[in-house]
């Protein structure tokens, strides 16, 4: 299990503790955190899952694939170092702290 943090773009702060073997996109999903749509349902197939992923952490995440690259390519104002899908980051005690924010909208 790990505690992460998820910020709206307004500024809200929503710490949860999501179990490990789920993505960070189902942990949002299952708390009800706004801002992470998830249209696909977690299968890499659309961006709206998007967040820019804390600094600090950039490093310390599993590089993204090629599908990830393809897709954060429809992601709303993209940040080629700390946009991430949320689908594609699989919750383990190693993200203990992660801290993700939300772009101002999902499309």
């Amino acid at each position: 299990m790990a505690k992460i943090t998820y910020i709206e773009h307004n500024g809200t702060e929503h710490v949860v503790d999501v179990a490990n073997g789920l993505t960070v996109m189902e942990g949002a999903r299952d708390n009800n955190i706004p801002g992470i749509e998830a249209d696909c349902g977690g299968a890499c197939a659309c961006s709206t899952c998007h967040v820019y992923v804390d600094a600090a952490w950039v490093d310390r995440l599993p590089p993204k694939d090629d599908m990830e690259e393809d897709m954060l390519d429809f992601a709303y104002e993209p940040d080629p170092e700390k946009s991430r899908l949320t689908c594609q980051l699989k919750v383990t005690d190693e993200l203990e702290g992660l801290i993700v924010r939300m772009p101002e909208k999902q499309i």
